[in-house]
């Protein structure tokens, strides 16, 4: 069962290489960075972000995780 992350922590997550805003998918226990491609993943709860521990998706995976962020209405972690 995936652990949720308090929103209050998910308000101010960013992603560390170009401090903007991420989407949370708890049901794949990740963070997504949409403009660099990067996933992070969040390991018993915890959200892993460190950038050489940061996985670059190819375009397709991206398709499919910017396409599922619009199909359930995802919005990035801050504005």
């Amino acid at each position: 069962m995936p652990t949720s992350i308090n929103p209050l922590l998910l308000a101010i997550l960013a992603c560390p290489k170009d401090k903007g805003s991420l989407i949370y998918f708890e049901d794949e226990q990740m963070l997504y960075n949409p403009r660099l491609q990067m996933r992070y993943e969040i390991r018993q709860g915890i959200p892993v972000m460190l950038i050489d521990e940061a996985v670059t998706v190819n375009q397709i995976e991206h398709e499919r995780i910017v396409g599922k962020a619009a199909q359930l209405g995802l919005k990035p972690t801050f504005d």
